[in-house]
């Protein structure tokens, strides 16, 4: 006589999870004024870290992914940050601790992007003096020079051809702007 098994489950069926994850990362990203798109990353490199499972990240680990982000902290800088976020003090970060973290250098780095490109739009403005939108690409050629002595003629006529992308012979700010942030 065969018998029939039955499968245990335990919680909510996964569309409905699919649904709390959705309002929970909607509701995190409203809080921490972050895309959705950016906490969903957030939450695959959580999940990609949490190598055990167990819904924590422990302080060493935060200190690896923050290394591998650019961020070099010292352990005295780690542990500070982790008391300020850690809400329930426990040395481990829940995703929304890992979020509210994350979105403190995700920020920084909006701010310093836009230090950048006013800085970058500021000298664009100054080299086109007659605010007519563009630059010559003889006024570029002679920068470029002034920026590396050592470049030579070939060395500028391959970058003026990279950068003046529609071969006007002049370089707008788009052109200015891709050549100088890569």
């Amino acid at each position: 006589m065969a018998t029939e098994k039955t499968k245990k489950t335990t919680g909510p069926p996964i569309n409905e999870v699919d649904e709390q994850v959705k309002k929970q990362l909607e509701e995190l990203s409203s809080k921490l004024e972050l895309h959705k798109d950016q906490l969903i990353l957030l939450q695959q490199t959580f999940v990609a870290f949490d190598v055990d499972k167990k819904g924590y990240i422990d302080i060493e680990m935060i200190g690896q992914i923050l290394d591998m982000l650019g961020h070099q902290l010292t352990s005295d800088e780690l542990q500070a940050i982790v008391r300020e976020i850690d809400e329930d003090g426990n040395g481990e970060l829940s995703f929304e601790e890992f979020a509210h973290l994350s979105a403190r250098f995700l920020v920084e780095e909006e701010e310093d992007t836009e230090a950048i490109l006013k800085e970058l739009k500021d000298a664009f403005r100054m080299y086109d003096k007659e605010g007519l939108g563009f630059i010559s690409t003889d006024l570029l050629r002679e920068i470029l020079k002034e920026l590396d002595e050592k470049m030579t003629k070939e060395d500028l006529d391959q970058m003026i051809e990279e950068i003046d992308i529609d071969g006007s012979g002049t370089v707008d700010w788009d052109e200015f702007k891709a050549m100088m942030i890569g």
